[in-house]
């Protein structure tokens, strides 16, 4: 190299070369040893197992999410487990002689209560009897009442079914002449319908043959007292309906 860049070499070359290379190398090969041997192997070896799990454990992740939120359906969210009581004569005290025609061979009311071994106990209790009564229906022996409770397990969707049915072969054997459902809880275990208690309290409807309305239950009374007329507008159609006279002569 010296040569080529036009420097004169004195003295014999290959002895110089040789006897400084020798000696000295072995001091300045144990670093280039040590180097490779403790700084390159370590860094890959930790890094690529945990890269490996991280993307083996990511698919268990993510499937378990679906296979746990599957099963759970939007009605049985939606509705509640309920618990269908006896049915119960509320006025079974009253005079058949005294019992106004026209209303009919028996009513049944179908409703949500907080107290169905005492339905007409209670600030909601009192209220249901307060409309009973407005309608003359405290003097007729033969007014009966479906309570319905909410049950504290959660329930099936089979057990709607049942509580239909059951309403269904009660109605058969009472032959009511109205059945009156109280609020959209007992509107959607009476008659198996999902919409909304607005749409639900427009529309007429039938429960094995027999004509059925639907109204705010008295626990929602006491909360909203502007919904109290509407209320009532309701009951006057049920007993047009029970007259056979056209629900706007109702007054």
């Amino acid at each position: 190299m010296l040569q080529e860049m036009g420097v004169t070499v004195w003295g014999p070359p290959e002895p110089v070369a040789a006897a400084p290379l020798v000696p000295n190398n072995p001091a300045a090969e144990q670093p280039r040893a040590s180097i490779p041997v403790t700084a390159p192997v370590p860094a890959p070896r930790p890094t690529t197992p945990a890269v490996a799990r991280t993307a083996a454990a990511a698919p268990t992740r993510t499937n378990t999410p679906p296979q746990t939120a599957a099963p759970v359906s939007a009605s049985a969210a939606a509705a509640p487990a309920l618990k269908l009581h006896p049915t119960q004569a509320l006025y079974p005290g009253a005079d058949p002689a005294q019992t106004p025609a026209e209303l009919g061979a028996g009513w049944l009311i179908v409703t949500e209560s907080l107290t169905p071994a005492d339905p007409l106990g209670g600030d909601a209790g009192r209220l249901l009897d307060n409309m009973l009564r407005a309608m003359q229906l405290h003097r007729h022996p033969r007014v009966f009442l479906a309570a319905l409770e909410r049950a504290a397990s959660p329930g099936t969707e089979a057990q709607g079914v049942d509580i239909v049915a059951t309403l269904a072969d009660t109605v058969a054997t009472l032959q009511p002449a109205m059945v009156l459902v109280l609020g959209h809880v007992a509107a959607r275990a009476a008659l198996g319908r999902t919409e909304p208690l607005g749409r639900l309290r427009a529309g007429p409807h039938q429960l094995a043959g027999c004509p059925a309305v639907v109204t705010y239950d008295p626990a929602f009374l006491l909360r909203s007292q502007d919904n109290k007329a509407a209320a009532w507008a309701d009951l006057c159609r049920a007993l047009a309906t029970v007259r056979g006279a056209p629900a706007a002569s109702a007054g």
